[in-house]
């Protein structure tokens, strides 16, 4: 039995994270899947598995999960657990993956994952044009409403295709660093064409840092300087693209997902109404809950924005922080914003030598700068993946050492 769960093991994992983007349609395998791995785990990790768990990062996180349960236990904000069994999402994908050994097999599931979207994506988009007779791309309704999940974390898987790609890219020729460089160009376009903003900030911000690594030359500098240039240049468009979103009904008539299409705008008034809350509520060691935290942002929408249509929209839709660090600092406390924050700054102190989970890490920050990540299921699947990078990125480093030594 155990052979035979050790087998079958490593390809639920990459089957979960294979189809995390269809959740919406196949709403109940992956809920299947984690039971699977929940359930074989026991019979096949291994004592020396765990010795994985052995670096700080984790630990760090492990503790800042622990307080989120501790803290709304003894505030009796039972309701959080809504929230907080997304984060535990996160840490328990951590430990499912110990008896993998071959992270390549979940690389792959990222990719293929990525492209499977994209595939479908286009399938919309084409099905969507040929029943309206138009064609139009960028932040049209008919792009958003063709997306398979949210532009948003559709962005963030492609980014994920992206660096995994690069980073398995041999320097001397091998057979599938033309299939990486594919996938890499589809990737990219795909993020063009949907005009996903975050995720082309991101792409520039992963190409500032990678030249970092590497060896030192004159050409760097010059990339450098451009990816920072681009990502002023980028961060421009974004703040001024809130100037069409209360236009003319007419001119802006939508089909679903593009009512939650994340605007500068949007967040500048969220975080208005934060500093107004936390200017209210004063400093907090335990914070006011997640349930608190949306019912204070709600009463503040309802109280200062004075114009009604966009009063409506922001309640209608209960928009939350936009801010991962924001959230847990108003819903959870001091306390759990500077555990989460030492565990960034120690994953990167831990890792700072090898760029994938560098990047993976300067992700994590930026992606948590603009949207609450753990209130979407989707978003603690992808903070699960770069707990396991951090992982292997900490092993293998570890292990290097040893060698040296």
């Amino acid at each position: 039995m155990r052979i035979l769960l050790a087998a079958i093991y490593p390809y639920a994992f990459l089957l979960l994270y294979l189809i995390i983007p269809f959740d919406n349609y196949i709403r109940a395998l992956p809920n299947i899947l984690l039971g699977i791995l929940v359930v074989a785990f026991p019979f096949i990790v291994k004592k020396e598995d765990f010795k994985k768990l052995r670096s700080l990062p984790i630990a760090l996180f492990l503790a800042f999960f622990v307080f989120l349960c501790i803290n709304s236990f003894v505030t009796g904000r039972t309701e959080d657990f809504n929230i907080i069994k997304k984060v535990m999402i996160a840490v328990g994908l951590a430990f499912l993956y110990l008896p993998i050994s071959d992270v390549k097999k979940i690389n792959s599931a990222i990719i293929l994952s990525s492209l499977a979207a994209i595939l479908f994506s286009i399938y919309n988009f084409v099905l969507i044009a040929d029943a309206t007779g138009n064609f139009a791309l960028g932040e049209s309704p008919q792009v958003v409403e063709s997306l398979l999940i949210d532009r948003l974390y559709l962005g963030l898987l492609s980014t994920f295709s992206i660096l995994i790609s690069y980073q398995a890219i041999k320097r001397k020729f091998h057979p599938n660093n033309n299939y990486y460089l594919a996938n890499i160009l589809i990737n990219t376009l795909f993020i063009i064409v949907i005009a996903s903003k975050v995720a082309l900030v991101t792409l520039f911000v992963l190409v500032l840092i990678r030249q970092f690594y590497g060896q030192r030359k004159v050409w760097k500098i010059t990339i450098a300087i451009g990816a920072m240039v681009a990502v002023v240049g980028l961060f421009f468009i974004m703040k001024n693209e809130s100037a069409n979103r209360h236009a003319p009904e007419e001119t802006r008539k939508t089909f679903g997902f593009i009512e939650n299409s994340m605007t500068y705008e949007l967040r500048a008034v969220v975080w208005e109404c934060f500093a107004k809350i936390t200017d209210v509520e004063g400093f907090t060691l335990t914070g006011i809950g997640f349930e608190g935290t949306n019912a204070k942002l709600l009463s503040c929408y309802e109280s200062h924005i004075p114009n009604l249509e966009k009063r409506e929209e922001f309640i209608a839709n209960e928009y939350n922080t936009h801010n991962q660090f924001l959230d847990f600092y108003l819903s959870a406390g001091f306390i759990a914003l500077l555990l989460f924050l030492v565990f960034v700054v120690v994953s990167f102190l831990s890792v700072r030598k090898q760029f994938l989970p560098s990047a993976m890490l300067a992700i994590l920050i930026m992606y948590c700068s603009i949207e609450n990540v753990f209130h979407r299921q989707i978003g603690a699947y992808y903070i699960g993946f770069i707990l396991i990078v951090i992982i292997t990125s900490s092993q293998s480093l570890e292990n290097k050492e040893i060698k040296e030594t």
